[in-house]
C-alpha cells in the first residue's frame, strides 16, 4: 500500500449500477415483487435500457446478483432524503462535568446545582466530580455527604446513572435526565 493512500479515508461503498455489476447471471426483482430470471447480464442490461432506467444491484446470492430496474437518480435522491430525515429525529447527548470540593459553600453548591439542572433539562449526561485536596481524602464520608446534598437539589429532574465511586482523588457520580412516562 502506498504511503499516500494509507492515510486517506475509505470511500463509502458505491452502488453497483449497470455495467458495474460483476455477476454473470442476474435475478431481477420487479416493483410489484415478481422475480425474473436468473438471466444473463446482457439481457438484464437490455431490459433496463428498453425501460429507460438503470439496473441496480441490491444483493448477492452466491454467483447470482439480485437487482432491480430503477431510475438511479431518483433512487439516490430518495436515499439522501431518508438519511436527512433520520438524522433530524436523532438526539445527541453530550457529557458535561460539574466539579465540587468537600468544603464547598452552600451558595456555591446551589449555583453548581442550577447549572447541572440546565444541562439535565437540555438532555445531557452530567458527571459530578468531587475533588479531594491534600488530606481531605481521609474524610470520604464528608465527600459522600456533599454529593448527597448536591443530588437532593437536582433529584426532581435527574436520576443517578452510576453511583459515586472513588477514582484516584475524585469521587465521581453520573446523573442523567429522568425518563418521561
Amino acid at each position: 500500500m502506498s504511503q499516500e493512500n494509507r492515510f486517506q479515508p475509505r470511500k463509502q461503498q458505491e452502488d453497483a449500477v449497470d455495467k458495474a455489476i460483476r455477476a454473470r447471471e442476474i435475478l431481477i426483482i420487479t416493483d410489484d415483487g415478481n422475480k425474473i430470471g436468473p438471466i444473463s447480464k446482457r439481457e438484464a442490461l437490455q431490459m433496463a435500457e428498453d425501460a429507460g432506467l438503470n439496473l441496480l444491484q441490491v444483493g448477492q446470492q452466491g454467483p447470482v446478483a439480485i437487482a432491480k430496474i430503477v431510475d438511479y437518480g431518483k433512487y439516490k435522491y430518495e436515499q439522501q432524503k431518508k438519511a436527512k430525515e433520520n438524522k433530524k429525529h436523532q438526539t445527541e447527548t453530550q457529557n458535561k462535568e460539574i466539579r465540587l470540593t468537600v468544603k464547598i459553600g452552600e451558595h456555591d453548591l446551589d449555583t453548581k446545582a442550577r447549572k447541572a439542572r440546565e444541562f439535565i433539562e437540555a438532555g445531557d449526561r452530567v458527571k459530578v466530580s468531587l475533588k479531594f485536596k491534600g488530606r481531605e481524602i481521609v474524610y470520604m464520608d464528608l465527600g459522600q455527604q456533599t454529593l448527597d446534598r448536591f443530588y437532593d437539589k437536582v433529584s426532581d429532574v435527574a436520576t443517578i446513572e452510576k453511583a459515586p465511586k472513588l477514582n484516584t482523588r475524585f469521587l465521581d457520580m453520573y446523573i442523567v435526565p429522568k425518563k418521561k412516562n
